[in-house]
């Protein structure tokens, strides 16, 4: 399975990406999670240590192995470069592991889609891709609203796109632009996934707000996700009823990508 969850920051989307990678782990899967977000708090959902989180560098700021595989520094207007560099070997020479699942830290990239001609971008790409068509593991990818790693030929194999809303116009609105992101590069199973919900009726308005999209279920408001967040330890593991939430949204998933074969 390989999965990318997007949407606003502050939805909780990073919660969610790190909760469906460790119930996979849980369940014995080998699993990748692929640090996207210029934010870069993937790690610490998963429950690494926020100091340890924080030494991690970003593939993108390895100046010098971008140099080696691209043939070109980064930041180097108008240079020549490789557009498919060798990556099969840096998943398994930069990934951290954090009790058994293994994590990417992606890092930033210029610019959104296919304006972004550069080293960093022509490296991330080629990498998302090989974990995507080429490895075995299940992917769990957590993305920014603006899918700046997705190039066409890579979303186009991508299993699912899981965009996280909240009640909220902006959350909505970022939905809807990322789906139009996502749809123009091929994606195209879409789902939706409600956070923070605290009553039917913020349910329904959201299900009014964007029906077009299928919908996978629903994250309740919970404080545990602040106290998880405070201890450093997994949402996950804290709380049975947002262990059982995430564990319904997998399955749903699983039964619409199975009736959509």
């Amino acid at each position: 399975m390989k999965i990318a969850v997007a949407g606003k920051g502050g939805v909780g989307k990073t919660t969610i990406a790190a909760s469906i990678a460790r119930l996979y782990a849980d369940e014995g899967h080998k699993v990748l999670a692929i640090d996207a977000d210029p934010d870069a708090n993937l790690g610490f959902a998963l429950g690494m240590d926020a100091e340890k989180a924080s030494l991690i560098t970003p593939l993108s700021e390895m100046h010098e192995l971008i140099e080696e595989r691209t043939g070109a520094q980064p930041g180097m207007a108008g240079s020549y470069f490789k557009l498919n560099p060798k990556v099969d070997d840096i998943p398994d020479r930069f990934c951290t592991d954090i009790d058994g699942i293994k994590l990417l830290v992606m890092g930033k990239v210029k610019k959104g889609g296919s304006g972004c001609v550069c080293p960093e971008s022509a490296l991330l790409r080629a990498l998302l891709n090989h974990l995507i068509l080429d490895r075995d593991e299940e992917v769990i990818m957590d993305m920014e609203a603006g899918i700046e790693h997705l190039a066409r030929g890579t979303a186009e194999s991508v299993d699912a796109f899981l965009i996280v809303v909240e009640p909220s116009q902006k959350s909505v609105q970022t939905a809807e632009t990322t789906s139009k992101l996502a749809r123009d590069i091929g994606v195209s199973h879409f789902f939706t996934v409600f956070n923070k919900i605290r009553n039917q009726k913020e349910e329904e308005w959201l299900t009014g707000q964007i029906s077009e999209l299928p919908f996978l279920g629903r994250v309740s408001y919970n404080e545990k996700v602040i106290e998880a967040d405070l201890q450093g330890t997994p949402v996950y593991h804290l709380d049975k009823l947002f262990a059982q939430e995430i564990r319904g949204i997998k399955k749903n998933l699983e039964k619409e990508l199975s009736a959509g074969r």
